[in-house]
């Protein structure tokens, strides 16, 4: 049983960090504006940074004395998350993405609703934004219910007790209670870290007045790096907890097999391996992939796939570039798990 959240509680914010010299500063700026009344300490985690990450911060932390850093030799999510946690003094932890920034009332909000609901965890919407047109592009398709899948916080669902919370405003105890975030789960590790808490009797909170802005990859590479480890580790994540992943996790996967099933028939149909009834009734895959790209052309070529052209045609390579990667890594995490996966497009390797 959750204790009752004083009238202003210090907060603690962790940031994860690595390589992240073009965003760090302007989430810092977010947090240290928040205008919240109570006592306030940002915590950043810092990886082994090659761009300039770590100067960058050890400069501002000399410049105001609520920013700490710790050293996480690791670039793994989950490691950083628990040593900024730990370093941590105040009831609540706001967890914040290196990416996003944080709507000035966001903490004042969130801590409001851990009142008014008694969850463990808080959370809200994110609001992807883009800097490049392949980034604006990225973004639509984050917020589009067709791009990410529909969890609530991407936008469109009501307030209420929700599956896993983006980010996160979580009570201290709540995260001592379930031993912090599993550091063997390297990437899905807030949607495990949500299931825990819901199974130690906590709630976890929609908030849609709450917002975060985040900032996607800047380049295909990137995308497809980031994606295809997401999905290897949901792969993992599956064989971990099976009958505890909700059903829109399977579709990229799915979609994956069922290409991969039409370029092989395909390929017996033009060689006559396969021919005449057998072909035509064999043929019905292909239903399918024709469905997702009309799918695709409505959606892209709608006002959701940007006010012109050149937009829209980017968000219609996007779209495919982000489930066609996170499915193939969903195969190769449940054939063979996740093993040592990191998402490369943190490291710059």
């Amino acid at each position: 049983m959750t204790t009752e959240v004083p009238a202003l509680p210090g907060v603690s914010y962790v940031i994860p960090v690595l390589n992240e010299v073009a965003y760090i500063e302007d989430a810092i700026r977010t947090v240290l504006a928040q205008d919240y009344e109570g006592e306030k300490e940002l915590i950043l985690a810092l990886g082994p940074s090659s761009d300039g990450t770590t100067e960058l911060v050890h400069r501002l932390a000399a410049e105001d004395s609520r920013i700490v850093s710790v050293p996480n030799p690791d670039t793994d999510i989950p490691v950083a998350l628990n040593l900024a946690i730990n370093a941590s003094r105040y009831p609540i932890i706001v967890r914040v993405d290196a990416h996003s920034e944080l709507d000035p009332s966001y903490t004042r909000r969130a801590i409001d609703t851990l009142k008014r609901t008694g969850a463990g965890n808080v959370g809200g919407v994110m609001k992807a934004r883009g800097k490049t047109p392949f980034q604006s592009a990225v973004a639509r398709a984050y917020n589009s219910r067709f791009g990410l899948g529909g969890g609530s916080y991407h936008g469109g669902a009501e307030e209420g007790p929700a599956e896993s919370a983006y980010l996160g405003v979580i009570r201290r105890e709540v995260l001592d209670e379930v031993n912090l975030f599993d550091e063997s789960v390297r990437r899905g590790e807030d949607w495990e870290l949500n299931l825990r808490i819901r199974a130690a009797g906590h709630s976890v909170w929609f908030d849609p007045s709450l917002e975060v802005t985040y900032w996607p990859r800047e380049s295909w590479t990137k995308l497809v790096r980031q994606f295809c480890a997401t999905g290897i580790w949901r792969g993992e994540l599956v064989r971990r907890y099976a009958g505890r992943n909700p059903w829109r996790f399977f579709a990229p996967p799915v979609l994956v097999v069922v290409v991969l099933l039409s370029l092989v028939l395909l390929v017996l149909q033009l060689t006559g391996v396969i021919s005449g009834w057998p072909s035509l009734v064999l043929s019905l895959i292909y239903l399918g992939p024709l469905a997702y790209i009309v799918l695709l052309l409505l959606l892209a070529f709608s006002r959701a796939g940007g006010p012109g052209w050149s937009d829209r045609w980017r968000f219609f390579l996007v779209l495919p570039t982000m489930h066609l990667s996170w499915g193939v890594g969903f195969v190769i995490g449940l054939i063979r798990g996740a093993r040592n996966t990191v998402d490369t497009s943190r490291t710059g390797i």
